[in-house]
C-alpha cells in the first residue's frame, strides 16, 4: 500500500534561467508565467525553446543537466516501512521530514488499518491479528507501568507492514533517477510511485514523450 497527497512542484522558472547561462542565450527562453505549483495558484508554462533544451541536456546525461537539481517536487507518502528501506537510499537531492514511530507508537492503539496487507493470504492474516492483538497488550502495559521494557516490545515486534507518513522533498534529478531505476519493480509500491512521477509536470516531454503536462 501507498498513498501519495499534496504534490507540489517549483523551481523552473530559475532552473531555465540558470540553464541558459553558460551558452548566455537568455534572449531565446520562450517560457511564460510567475512560477510553477500543482496544487497552489502560479502558472508556468515552458515554452518550446526551452523545452527542446532541456530535453537536449537530459539525452547528454547527468553532468549535463544540472538544472534539474534546481526544480523541486514535494509530496506526502504513506507507505510500509519496507518500502521506505529501499526509498532511503536515495538520499542525495531528497530530504524528508516522518511522523515518529519512536515517541507516537503509544498514541493509539494499533489496527489492521496501520499496516499494508494488500497480499496477505487468510493464514498470515491470522497471525497478524495475534501479533496486533500483543502488541496493543504491551502498549497498554506499557501506559499502565511507563516501564521501558514494555516500550522495546512494540519497538522490536513493529513488522515491516506497518505504515508510515512522511514529508519528502527532491529534485528532478532524483525523480529522473527513481523512474530508470524502480520501473518494473516486483513491489507494488514502486510500480505505483513511478506511475505518480511519471505524471509530474513536463516529466514526459523532457524524457522523450510528448504528452502534453502544461499546469494552469
Amino acid at each position: 500500500m501507498i498513498k501519495i497527497e499534496n504534490i507540489d512542484v517549483w523551481g523552473f522558472k530559475h532552473a531555465i534561467r540558470g540553464m541558459r547561462n553558460a551558452m548566455n542565450s537568455w534572449d531565446k527562453s520562450d517560457s511564460m508565467g510567475s512560477g510553477i505549483m500543482i496544487n497552489g495558484e502560479y502558472s508556468f508554462i515552458v515554452g518550446e525553446n526551452d523545452l527542446g533544451l532541456m530535453r537536449k541536456l537530459y539525452k547528454a546525461g547527468v553532468e549535463h543537466r544540472t538544472y534539474a537539481r534546481m526544480i523541486q517536487v514535494s509530496m506526502d507518502i504513506t507507505a510500509p516501512l519496507y518500502w521506505w528501506k529501499e526509498m532511503d537510499r536515495y538520499t542525495i537531492g531528497k530530504s524528508q521530514v516522518s511522523c515518529s514511530t519512536m515517541h507516537k507508537i503509544t498514541e493509539k492503539e494499533f489496527t489492521l488499518d496501520d499496516f499494508s496487507t494488500d497480499h496477505l493470504l487468510d493464514f498470515s492474516w491470522n497471525r497478524l491479528d495475534d501479533l496486533i492483538q500483543h502488541l496493543n497488550l504491551c502498549r497498554k502495559k506499557f501506559l499502565e507501568t511507563r516501564d521501558k521494557d514494555d516500550w522495546w516490545q512494540m519497538i522490536q515486534l513493529l513488522p515491516s507492514s506497518y505504515n508510515q507518513r512522511r514529508t519528502i522533498c527532491m529534485s528532478y534529478e532524483t525523480v529522473f533517477k527513481i523512474i530508470k531505476e524502480r520501473t518494473g519493480h516486483k513491489l507494488d509500491e514502486w510500480n505505483k510511485f513511478v506511475d505518480i512521477l511519471k505524471t509530474l509536470p513536463y516529466i514526459k516531454e523532457i524524457t522523450g514523450g510528448t504528452e502534453e503536462c502544461q499546469i494552469m
